[in-house]
């Protein structure tokens, strides 16, 4: 029992157990008016059953508060039940008890162990119902089928409500996740709708107009139709790739990269990752795609090959084009030009990964990154 939990789902059931609470108080009341000339001591059963009385209305209002749904309500309300239910040796007595009397907290004594499994779970219900068990079963001091049998009910409720409360809160998580990744979703839809009526018609007009002209002009229209059809194959990626999935094929969200210039190589089957592993790696790739776009020749050929392995995923992107100069990187990012940094070996990074560059002069570029299935935290 860390702490208790507040959440939504759990309101009906502390509803739940105030009602109950006041519906066993009303039944032991009335046992104790019927049964309260066979006492021992009968002058002591009016202050206890005025103790339950106000107890009740205590755990009634500090319930209702999620604040306060806390150990040391939960561990006072175990104890002040017990004190009453041990309380019935004196006042019942324990002639009366073993000729089968109720105690004074009949039924009222089960309320603290369905707090202790609603706010503990499995774990706090089945141990407030083992202490209360073996109160009561002390108390009763005899030992038959039928005392047995409360204490084996009341066991079975503890967990039975314990599991119901797991259940609701991974619920009520899924919920939530979804509502979340909806709203993404949507985003993700508005964001690539702002992108066809802006960019894409943008890139389209440039590649029209630049048709058939020579020169930069036409090398530019080119270029414009390149990055046109790059835009869409993505664009379009993002519309079909179920965003509430727990995994998705990195093959399926490399696939739109492929072009004239653009190789993609890699298993026949799916290679499933976690989705922000895939979504990170496939980024990464476009980083290294659009480096080989932005200081190589137009018409570079790009090599992207994907390995599937049992524990890990290794992408390549291959480029025969003009290579980098040995410090050309940290030049840049000593210069405040991250892009390879961050875009590249900062995403693997975050992942747990590792990224290998090759490159020489005039030798074309190989960017090896390898991620793990699971991500280290």
């Amino acid at each position: 029992m860390a702490d208790a939990r507040d959440s939504g789902l759990q309101a009906p059931l502390w509803r739940a157990i105030a009602i109950y609470r006041l519906a066993a108080l009303a039944y032991a009341a009335f046992l104790v008016v019927s049964n309260v000339g066979a006492y021992v001591r009968p002058m002591l059963a009016w202050p206890t059953l005025a103790l339950m009385a106000a107890w009740t209305v205590v755990t009634t209002y500090a319930y209702a508060d999620p604040a306060r749904r806390r150990p040391p309500l939960l561990v006072a309300d175990l104890l002040v039940t017990i004190a009453v239910l041990t309380a019935s040796i004196w006042v019942v007595g324990r002639s009366g008890l073993e000729a089968g009397l109720p105690t004074l907290a009949v039924a009222w004594h089960v309320a603290p162990v369905i707090c202790w499994a609603v706010a503990g779970g499995r774990r706090g219900g089945i141990a407030a119902a083992l202490a209360m068990g073996a109160t009561d079963l002390i108390v009763r001091a005899h030992y038959d089928q039928a005392a047995f049998t409360g204490a084996v009910l009341m066991l079975l409720a503890a967990i039975a409500v314990g599991n119901l409360v797991r259940i609701a809160e991974v619920g009520q998580q899924r919920l939530e996740r979804a509502i979340e990744l909806e709203a993404t979703t949507r985003e993700r839809e508005r964001l690539a709708r702002d992108i066809h009526d802006s960019v894409l018609q943008v890139l389209a007009l440039v590649k029209r107009r630049g048709a058939g002209l020579d020169g930069e002009a036409g090398e530019l229209a080119r270029l414009a139709g390149e990055q046109e059809a790059a835009l869409r194959s993505l664009v379009a990626a993002r519309q079909v790739s179920d965003p509430v999935a727990d995994e998705l094929d990195l093959m399926a969200l490399l696939e739109p990269y492929a072009s004239p210039v653009v190789t993609v190589s890699g298993p026949a089957g799916a290679v499933r990752l976690p989705a922000r592993i895939a979504h990170e790696l496939r980024a990464a790739v476009a980083a290294a795609v659009d480096n080989v776009e932005k200081h190589c020749v137009p018409g570079t050929k790009v090599y992207l090959f994907v390995e599937d392995e049992p524990d890990e995923v290794i992408v390549t992107v291959r480029d025969d084009g003009c290579g980098i100069e040995p410090d050309r990187l940290a030049q840049a990012e000593a210069q405040g030009r991250l892009g390879v940094v961050q875009s590249i070996r900062g995403r693997v990074a975050d992942l747990g990964g590792r990224v290998r560059i090759i490159s020489a002069p005039g030798e074309g570029t190989e960017v090896e990154m390898v991620v793990r299935r699971v991500p280290i935290s």
